[in-house]
């Protein structure tokens, strides 16, 4: 059994301050974007159409934008909608912490249709290279929350149990780092090792995403403690659940017309 002692503070010189959540976003995007460039350099030449790698480039910054926003907005929405519905100045005040990933996803998804429309580009092109990119952040982001000693796990006897500030002293599951094995390290093998194969076919790895982050992330659910301002929605669904059960749903629908459409 483990004692949770990390600082959230990688520096914290007062007017100088950095926290492993934050690095762990620029690790991600930085990580994301350099596989993103890899993935397209080599699938440069079983593509249909002509794809500059500047337009990646922007893509980037785009995706920056849009994963904020999605992530807080989705946050609100889903999380804990009442009390910013009454404290409407606090929606801005995102060092406090309060991200959604399923807002996020959704806020990636529709910048990246404007951004290929913009440009003549097949949009689940640009989603597969985002969908192999992801679970580098997604590890990342998971680790920086054990660190940060949030959305720890259910009470727990095993012998990897963690006990966390503020938790009583009871021993948790470290759900944190199941979703950084699941989500990320998982997610992330069996992707990269689908969208390498020569007679890949686009938007397979934007589809599975969708199911198997859904799968794994239902799966950790169940040893993740639910939110506390909102609980179980009902019987021991919680919002991450419910919102990842309509992920699969979806992906399931995409692949099935995905492979309707190679028949």
């Amino acid at each position: 059994m483990y004692i949770h002692d990390f600082d959230p503070y990688l520096i914290n010189f007062g007017f100088i301050i950095i926290r492993w959540y934050s690095l762990a976003y620029i690790v991600g995007i930085l990580g994301g974007w350099w596989l993103g460039k890899k993935i397209i350099l080599r699938r440069g030449k079983y593509l249909k159409f002509n794809f500059s790698i500047k337009e990646f480039d922007s893509l980037i910054s785009w995706i920056m934008i849009s994963m904020i926003l999605g992530g807080r907005f989705g946050y609100i929405i889903f999380y804990n909608f009442e009390y910013y519905l009454n404290n409407p100045i606090d929606m801005f005040k995102i060092w406090e912490g309060g991200m959604s990933f399923h807002g996020a996803l959704i806020g990636i998804i529709l910048m990246t249709f404007f951004f290929s429309a913009k440009k003549n580009i097949s949009s689940f092109f640009l989603l597969d290279i985002i969908s192999c990119a992801a679970p580098i952040g997604l590890f990342f982001g998971r680790i920086a929350n054990f660190i940060n000693a949030e959305l720890y796990g259910k009470t727990s006897n095993v012998f990897w149990a963690v006990i966390f500030p503020n938790t009583n002293g009871i021993p948790r599951h470290p759900s944190q780092l199941y979703e950084a094995f699941l989500e990320g390290l998982v997610l992330f093998v069996i992707l990269n090792l689908i969208i390498m194969k020569k007679n890949y076919k686009t938007g397979l790895c934007s589809f599975l995403f969708l199911v198997l982050y859904g799968l794994f992330r239902i799966i950790a659910e169940q040893f993740r403690e639910p939110d506390a301002q909102i609980g179980y929605l009902f019987f021991q669904i919680s919002t991450g659940t419910f919102l990842s059960a309509i992920m699969i749903f979806v992906g399931i629908i995409f692949l099935l017309k995905n492979n309707n459409n190679e028949s």
